[in-house]
């Protein structure tokens, strides 16, 4: 199983970015998706996720900031980020949950300059 995060990069605060997450290995289709980041020195917090039916849900700190979709014919999950704030700054990970089984992708560093 392979998830592969890619879009992360420099940007100012009040830009945007889209991360994009291309899965492989599972049955796309079926599976929850969800975009998680870590700052430095901070824990692991969830940004939003997606369920198999296309129903999203989102942290506090992005609500109407960011969007998260997927395509299940190309096997990848989006997240549009707009308004970015300097808080936004982490390393932004994808993980593909079903039942009991779940993997992660490895990380893509978003940093948001003052």
């Amino acid at each position: 199983v392979q998830l592969q995060a890619s879009g992360g990069g420099l940007v100012q605060a009040g830009g945007s970015l889209r991360l994009s997450c291309a899965a492989s290995g599972i049955t796309f289709s079926i599976y929850e998706m969800a975009w998680y980041r870590q700052a430095p020195g901070k824990q692991r917090e969830l940004v939003a996720r997606i369920t198999s039916r296309g129903m999203t849900d989102y942290g506090d700190s992005v609500k109407g900031r960011f969007s998260m979709s997927r395509d299940n014919a190309k096997s990848t999950v989006y997240l549009q980020m707009n308004r970015l704030k300097p808080e936004d700054t982490a390393v932004y990970s994808c993980n593909a949950r079903r039942d009991y089984n779940g993997y992660w992708g490895q990380g893509t560093l978003v940093t948001v300059s003052s």
